[in-house]
This record gives C-alpha cells, sequence and structure tokens, in this order.
C-alpha cells in the first residue's frame, strides 16, 4: 500500500481525527528553564528533550461509540474500492487485509505506540514484497485512515512512543519511496502528509495542557485570596484576645473575679474562632506565597450596594436580603459577596440585550443560598468568564458549598450557590 496514495485525502482524515477525539485529563508539561545564552540549537534541544520526557496521557478515553462507527465506515470503503477500483493490486489480500487493518483505530488511544508500529509495519512489509515479487504496490485510497493513527500516537502517546513510533513512520516512507518513486514532488508530498497529523496532535495536545494550568493557575489564585481574608479575620480574634487577656489581668488584680471571668469567657470564645480559621488556613493554602495583605473584607451586607438603577441606559441590578443572615462566619459572607460580584460581572459583559439582573441572598437554617440570574440572551462563554466561574466554584468547594451555573428555563443565565453557615468543618 503506496504511502504516496493518501495525499489528497489528508484533510479529512484531519477532520476525523478532531472529531473523533476529545479533551481527558492532562500531565504537567515539564519545561526547561532558557538561560541568557540560549540559541537555536539549545532551543532545538530543549524541545526534544521535553518531548522525550512527556509522559502518556492519563485515562484516555477507550472505546467510545463513534469509534465503532468509524471503523464501520472505513470497512465500507474497504470494500467498496477493493471490489470496484481498477488494477488493484493482490485484490483477494486487499479487502481482508484492509478491514483488519482498520481495527487498529479502536487501540489508537489506549495503545497508540502498538497500533503505529502494526500498521506501518505491515505497509513497509507489504512494499517490500510488492518490490520483491516485481508488482505493482498495492494502493488503497481508504488505507489513509493511518494518519489518524498518526495523530493519536503524537495526541495521546508517551514521548518515548512517539518517537518511536516516528520511526516506523519513517521506514514506512523510505520504501515507499524506494520501491515507487514518482518524483521529488510526490515525494515532499508525502513527507508533509505523513508530518502533518503529528505536527496537529502535538498542537492538540499542548493546547489543552496550556488550558488546564490556566485553570489550575485561577484555582490557585482564588485559594490564596480566601486564605488571606482568612489571615485578616484571625488577626481580628487574636487582637480580641490580646485586649480581653490585658483587661483580665487588670480586674483580676482589682479584687473583680467576675470581670475576669468574663474576660476569661470572652477569651476562650474568640480563641476557638481564631482556631477553626486557622484550620480552614491550612486546608485552603496549599503552597506557600506572598505574605498575606490586611485589607477590609466584603459582607453580605455589602451585597446591597452592588444594588444599581441608573435609568434606561444600564442594566437594572436589584438586590434582596431574606430570612438569617445573622451569626455567618466572616469566610462564608466574603465568599458570598465575591460569588455575588462576579456574577453580576459576567452577566453585564457576556450576556446580550441584559435590562436586569436579580440577586438575592437568603438564610435558611444551616445554610446560605445566593441566586444571581439576569434576563439577557446567553452566549457561548468566553475564556476569561470561564475562569471566573472556576474561580466561584473552587470558592465554594474550599468552604464546603457547591455552586452551578447554566442557562435558565426561560431566559437568561443563573447562578445558585449553596453555603454552609458555618463554613467548611474543621
Amino acid at each position: 500500500m503506496s504511502m504516496m496514495s493518501s495525499a489528497h485525502v489528508v484533510a479529512g482524515a484531519m477532520a476525523i481525527c478532531l472529531l473523533t477525539d476529545r479533551s481527558v485529563k492532562r500531565p504537567p508539561v515539564r519545561l526547561i528553564p532558557l538561560g541568557p545564552n540560549f540559541s537555536t540549537m539549545d532551543s532545538m534541544r530543549n524541545a526534544l528533550h521535553t518531548l522525550w520526557a512527556e509522559s502518556h496521557t492519563t485515562d484516555p478515553p477507550a472505546r467510545l461509540p463513534r469509534d465503532y462507527a468509524l471503523v464501520g465506515i472505513v470497512i465500507s470503503i474497504v470494500v467498496v474500492e477493493g471490489l470496484f477500483q481498477p488494477d488493484l493490486a493482490w485484490r483477494a489480500f486487499a479487502i481482508p487485509y484492509g478491514i483488519a487493518l482498520s481495527l487498529t483505530l479502536l487501540w489508537r488511544r489506549t495503545h497508540p505506540l502498538a497500533m503505529v508500529a502494526l500498521a506501518f509495519a505491515s505497509l513497509t512489509t507489504l512494499d517490500i514484497a510488492s518490490s520483491i515479487v516485481n508488482e505493482k504496490p498495492m494502493e488503497l485510497y481508504a488505507g489513509a485512515f493511518v494518519l489518524i493513527l498518526v495523530y493519536s500516537l503524537f495526541r495521546w502517546g508517551a514521548g518515548r512512543d512517539a518517537a518511536i513510533g516516528f520511526g516506523f513512520m519513517l521506514a514506512a516512507l523510505t520504501t515507499s519511496l524506494i520501491t515507487d518513486f514518482t518524483g521529488i514532488g510526490d515525494s515532499i508530498g508525502g513527507a508533509v502528509v505523513l508530518v502533518f497529523p503529528a505536527v496537529l496532535g502535538l498542537e492538540v495536545r499542548y493546547q489543552l495542557v496550556v488550558r488546564r494550568q490556566r485553570l489550575e493557575r485561577f484555582q490557585s489564585q482564588e485559594r490564596e485570596q480566601l486564605a488571606r481574608e482568612l489571615h485578616d479575620t484571625v488577626a481580628h480574634h487574636v487582637s480580641a484576645i490580646a485586649i480581653q487577656a490585658q483587661a483580665g489581668r487588670f480586674l483580676a488584680t482589682t479584687s473583680s473575679p467576675e470581670g475576669a471571668v468574663e474576660a476569661l469567657e470572652v477569651i476562650e470564645e474568640e480563641a476557638s474562632r481564631a482556631l477553626a480559621e486557622m484550620r480552614s488556613i491550612v486546608a485552603v493554602l496549599r503552597d506557600g506565597g506572598a505574605a498575606p495583605e490586611l485589607s477590609p473584607q466584603q459582607g453580605v451586607a455589602e451585597i446591597m450596594n452592588l444594588a444599581v438603577d441608573d435609568g434606561p441606559d444600564t442594566p437594572v441590578i436589584d438586590v434582596e436580603l431574606a430570612g438569617e443572615l445573622e451569626s455567618l462566619r466572616p469566610s462564608v459572607e466574603s465568599a458570598m459577596y465575591r460569588i455575588a460580584q462576579e456574577s453580576i460581572t459576567n452577566a453585564i459583559r457576556h450576556a446580550r440585550n441584559v435590562s436586569r439582573v436579580e440577586v438575592r441572598v437568603e438564610g435558611v437554617g444551616d445554610s446560605v443560598r445566593l441566586t444571581v440570574s439576569d434576563d439577557g440572551e446567553a452566549v457561548t462563554t468566553t475564556n476569561n468568564a470561564g475562569y471566573g466561574l472556576v474561580g466561584m466554584e473552587e470558592r465554594a468547594t474550599l468552604l464546603g458549598g457547591t455552586l452551578d451555573a447554566g442557562p435558565s428555563p426561560d431566559r437568561g443565565w443563573t447562578v445558585r450557590a449553596v453555603l454552609p453557615r458555618r463554613g467548611a468543618p474543621a
């Protein structure tokens, strides 16, 4: 099966690559720091070293319904071409061979190197056999599906596997050029056809890695911000403890035991709160960072300040507070404010024809609920809006709550958050 016969169907094969693969968990990319005297050769060496060190993509999907549909389509094309293509060499062998080879598509994600090695080793063997018996190479245009295997190898496989698989591809291409040389133009075209799906697979892989790293960065920033706010709360409690301790010592020396007992009770209460907040900091701030910055926190009461009614040219933002909203942990109040603020910002920036945004905060039992809805036309979420949603969800999760967002039944977009009144359990 000549490698040159696949050049004119590469576009279709690449479209199938993108339609039949979906993003999953990706491993981090290990990059080598660049020095001040970094040269072109160093850049090439670094790229090759990074690719070689890349691990296999974790948990790739095994076999999906669309994979069986793809195999069925390929088999149908093989059968039709095998029956009706004029001057097809080894016709009796071509059809069963093509059918058997098409089954490699079912394991292209879980065992990409094995499938590439099997496909291209068999192509090399056929080209050598046709040269030995002095017959025309078997050319099945349906064999272009092997380009999907190339894409899958560089999309899902480890760096070492990609390098080994590229050796099989190069051997097949070289054998094809030797046994069926049709000119320098076709040779260059065949090489481009073979390399293009590999480049496409790498591009898709690293774009998804970059996106995952951005999401992780936004989550980390949200954890850091929450930890800073918790630090402010702890600082307040510790200051109260210090003041009460000084008052208790003074009362004890002035023969007022009742006042000293009251001071000790306040100290105990403040210490318990500080301990709970410190445990929250340990749970939230997993990585070291810059020293926390003290800043005033916004709470549930400050959500009322987000209300806006400046006339028909700007959306009306209506805020309603209901239920029992006292005795909330400061971290919960701050999270409610941040989620409400981010939701309002997303509604104004990213929805079309918004005339009204309704914000409702309600204390119910042991939880507090926030609902932000608008009457605009929902649009596809942009990257920045998507990252903001990730940050809100991360904050709610860290406090033991939930957050979901999506289109409203009739019109617009709705964000719902539910947080425990006392935050996540220590």
